[in-house]
């Protein structure tokens, strides 16, 4: 969008300043026929050089290369404003200002263009100027010495009028365009931010009513097992809603910062399943990260799951225990999670394909979602578990690069 609209701002620039360049010329060369009396060259390249700009201008209309039609047209206005110049004066003609204007309409186009005529205008005029000082004579002035103060007047008339006129006018008038885009861009933006906010915000709203309705159901049972069935659906529903609520109080709505919501997260696993008076410390060594939503909440129901069995299974009853997150960052797109328990862990003939725990199943087919590998850590006590993933975001971007 953003190239298609500075190719049509080019373009209307070329095309404009091609028009009214080639209009002035033929009238320049007009008036140098009847009003200054210049009869020899002049005229003829200022007539031959609007001809034949107009050409190129036509010929722009069936092949649509904006950089043909820029360079034949800028090669035109250089090889005339030359023999102009020199025919006109040399270093003392006001016609070499010219060269100047080509120069600037180089660096309206492209950087590339801008600096290769500077440079050729430099080694022109610096010619011109050893050419005048040498006194080779080879060129004449052809201008009456009559008519030489108004050809001057003219020529800076020319100068100044493409300048101010054509090139200022449409340069003006393209920044303010391009402001009132970016303005209605930024709008835009605010708006769909506004609104993203209200939908983080509503979807936060929904999880808390359903973990509501879960605890109230939860009351009503008086079977422990259904209880604390119905207890860790409603922490997994928790552990995604803080994802949203964090999002929707960031000004980043695309990402959380991780080591705060992990946070928040173990805290409140730790006073929902042990109560506030408990002996269970929370170590946490997370880096300064921010996820996307596509990586935080699977990745937040994976620690979620492995922190609960940790204080169901690892950590019995009311006793001590201590659990471990480590979240670092193993190469530029790979991360590796350590979380675990110095519990009672549990026998080495279960895995998820044996076990009935859903939690446990939970952990490894959430590692898949975040197209990792997990692996049971057996070096520590208790249960831990060694996981790497990548940031499901930069997983999809690479592939679309690829």
């Amino acid at each position: 969008m953003a190239y298609q609209q500075r190719l049509k701002t080019k373009t209307k620039l070329t095309l404009k300043v091609s028009y009214f360049s080639s209009g002035l010329s033929f009238l320049f060369g007009l008036s140098c026929i009847y009003l200054l009396e210049v009869y020899r060259i002049i005229p003829y390249i200022f007539i031959g050089f609007s001809l034949l700009n107009l050409l190129n201008i036509s010929a722009f209309k069936f092949h649509k290369n904006l950089t043909v039609t820029y360079n034949i047209s800028s090669f035109l206005a250089l090889i005339s404003a030359v023999l102009i110049t020199m025919y006109s004066g040399g270093i003392n003609s006001a016609f070499i200002f010219v060269l100047a204007l080509i120069v600037f309409g180089g660096y309206v186009t492209t950087k590339k263009y801008g600096k290769f005529y500077l440079y050729l205008v430099f080694l022109i005029v610096s010619l011109i100027y050893i050419e005048s000082i040498a006194e080779l004579k080879f060129l004449v002035n052809v201008v009456p010495e009559s008519s030489r103060n108004l050809f001057s007047f003219m020529s800076i008339m020319f100068s100044v009028y493409l300048l101010g006129g054509v090139f200022g006018k449409v340069l003006v008038k393209t920044h303010y365009d391009l402001y009132r885009s970016k303005m209605e861009v930024e709008q835009q933006v605010k708006e769909k931010e506004t609104l993203l906010k209200e939908v983080h915000h509503r979807v936060k709203n929904n999880l808390q009513t359903v973990s509501s309705l879960l605890s109230l159901q939860a009351r009503s049972m008086n079977d422990p097992e259904m209880k604390s069935m119905i207890k860790s659906s409603q922490n997994r529903v928790n552990s995604m809603a803080m994802v949203h609520e964090m999002l929707y109080m960031r000004e980043d709505l695309s990402k959380i910062e991780y080591k705060s919501y992990v946070e928040e997260l173990s805290d409140y696993l730790v006073r929902s399943i042990k109560g506030t008076d408990n002996k269970i410390k929370v170590a946490i060594d997370i880096i300064d990260i921010n996820l996307g939503i596509d990586t935080a909440i699977p990745l937040g129901l994976l620690i979620n799951e492995a922190i609960t069995n940790s204080l169901k299974y690892g950590i019995k009853d009311n006793g001590e225990g201590e659990i471990n997150i480590t979240l670092k960052k193993e190469n530029e797109d790979d991360y590796v999670l350590n979380i675990g328990d110095d519990g009672e862990g549990y026998a080495e003939n279960i895995n998820p394909q044996t076990t009935k725990s859903l939690g446990l199943k939970l952990i490894y087919n959430l590692t898949r979602q975040l197209k990792g590998s997990i692996l049971k850590d057996d070096n520590k006590k208790g249960t831990n578990y060694i996981i790497k993933f990548k940031e499901i975001g930069q997983h999809f971007q690479a592939i679309g690069a690829q």
